[in-house]
């Protein structure tokens, strides 16, 4: 009896009345309860999410699903039936730390588990995972998360290992039913998939191309999301600017959504992320300018300062074209706080191009900054340059230099709230220190101040006396 027959077995004698009785809970906001939870099966699930905010709503969407079926979240992996790894694959790094757990887990003796593989490294590299780790029992990509029911199902009946990897974003995922883990703060995805193609990206290769949701089945769901409590939500898309432009006959653009959000009764923060600076129109800027629930802060990606690589990378603009769009936005917006990605050591970037990249940096004055040193992806056309790469300790150089730059212009813009009030969301309790409570700016910027746990999903205003590293410190006004 192999690995699979031996560690499924356990649970098919329970599937088929887990099944029946999983079928009685019903309507559009049950949970499952407690008398339908897999009895001598899989009760207990988890979930390790690595990467970004997309990969963070979609865990929230997968664990919605497993507690419909009567499962419950625990956060040890020994203490688990089902382990799942939502997965990244934008850098070698993050999928090194997931290669690293999963063969460790099958070198140890895990108790009987069902593992699988969900996210971006689930579709870059498919059903070859299985010849890696012989012991996962499934693959799952971010197109197919609808599926995971049926896969669980699929597993238990045929005891063989599964995967789905679909190339492009065709179901509607159950976002009502999604387990949010934040009772504040709430991810909503409006737009799935990326058609730039930015030459060192495996996102599109990953998650296909763009499909934007509707428009009224985001209205609804933001309007539920406040209904229960969350007073901020994120608009997250590998480019939200894209937005519409895929379903023209709906007549609702990005802009156009922001505006309809902004009437919602009691939100009171829209943020969004990720944006490219093609898309970012005067139209978006001036929405910016004129809606009260739309916060002052942009994260407006450059990644180089030097046109030929930014023509290299397939970025669509140049230089000076970014930089008139800062200027426009700034003058709309004087408040305006601006974050920024960059990647240093491009294939065949020089000492010079480098310096274009530091040179814009300094004058931009970015409030926050993602700085990273180039990794290949397979499959993405900078692979092709592998003769033109850089080597590992001038990248290293480079990118170091970019991360004292923006620490010094971090703690001097820092120093000029000194003495200012502004205005914080309570998000929770200090990690560090319980007797402080922590939230954030409009612009963004992390707030700690004295406080309990009634301030939680409050807006309060903070006149702010110190700051320690990337924090503001202060007393509730």
């Amino acid at each position: 009896m192999n690995h699979h027959d031996t560690h499924l077995s356990h649970f098919f004698q329970q599937f088929l009345l887990s099944k029946s009785l999983a079928k009685r809970a019903s309507g559009p906001y049950n949970i499952v309860p407690q008398e339908l939870l897999f009895i001598g099966g899989m009760k207990k699930y988890y979930i390790k999410t690595y990467g970004c905010q997309m990969n963070e709503l979609d865990t929230e969407v997968m664990a919605g699903i497993l507690e419909r079926r009567g499962m419950q979240r625990v956060s040890e992996i020994d203490d688990a039936d089902l382990l799942l790894f939502n997965t990244c694959s934008i850098r070698d790094l993050a999928e090194r730390k997931v290669m690293g757990k999963l063969g460790q887990l099958g070198r140890t003796s895990q108790k009987e588990t069902i593992i699988g593989i969900t996210g971006c490294m689930a579709n870059a590299k498919k059903a070859s995972l299985f010849q890696k780790l012989p012991h996962i029992d499934f693959v799952l990509g971010p197109n197919n998360i609808h599926h995971l029911d049926d896969i669980l199902d699929e597993i238990l009946a045929s005891k063989q290992q599964i995967a789905r990897t679909d190339d492009t974003f065709s179901q509607e995922l159950d976002y009502l039913h999604a387990k949010r883990t934040d009772t504040v703060k709430a991810f909503v995805s409006i737009i799935r998939g990326c058609n730039k193609f930015c030459t060192y990206c495996i996102v599109p290769y990953t998650r296909g191309r763009e499909v934007s949701r509707p428009h009224k089945d985001i209205i609804e769901e933001v309007r539920y999301l406040v209904d229960h409590g969350i007073k901020e939500i994120t608009l997250l898309g590998q480019n939200v600017n894209s937005y519409g432009k895929d379903q023209p006959n709906n007549h609702c653009l990005f802009h156009d959504l922001l505006y309809q959000l902004n009437n919602i009764p009691y939100i009171e923060r829209i943020r969004y992320m990720t944006s490219h600076p093609v898309d970012i129109t005067q139209e978006l800027m001036e929405a910016h300018r004129d809606l009260k629930t739309l916060c002052e802060f942009i994260h407006f990606p450059i990644q180089a300062g030097s046109n030929r690589i930014l023509k290299k990378m397939n970025r669509h603009y140049t230089a000076e074209e970014y930089l008139e769009k800062v200027h426009r936005i700034r003058d709309l917006v004087p408040n305006i706080a601006l974050g920024t990605d960059i990647i240093v050591g491009f294939p065949s970037e020089t000492e010079e191009e480098f310096q274009e990249t530091y040179n814009i940096m300094e004058k931009i004055q970015y409030s926050t900054a993602f700085l990273f040193a180039y990794s290949p992806r397979k499959s993405t056309p900078a692979m092709r340059w592998k003769h033109q790469s850089i080597d590992d300790p001038v990248k290293q150089d480079r990118l170091q230099r970019l991360i004292n730059l923006q620490n010094n212009t971090s703690t001097s813009q820092l120093k000029k709230f000194l003495g200012q009030e502004v205005e914080v969301l309570v998000e929770r309790p200090n990690a560090k220190d319980r007797s402080m409570m922590k939230g954030r700016t409009r612009c963004w910027r992390k707030v700690v101040f004295p406080g309990d746990a009634s301030l939680r999903g409050s807006l309060q205003r903070v006149k702010i006396h110190s700051y320690g590293y990337q924090t503001l410190v202060g007393e509730r006004l």
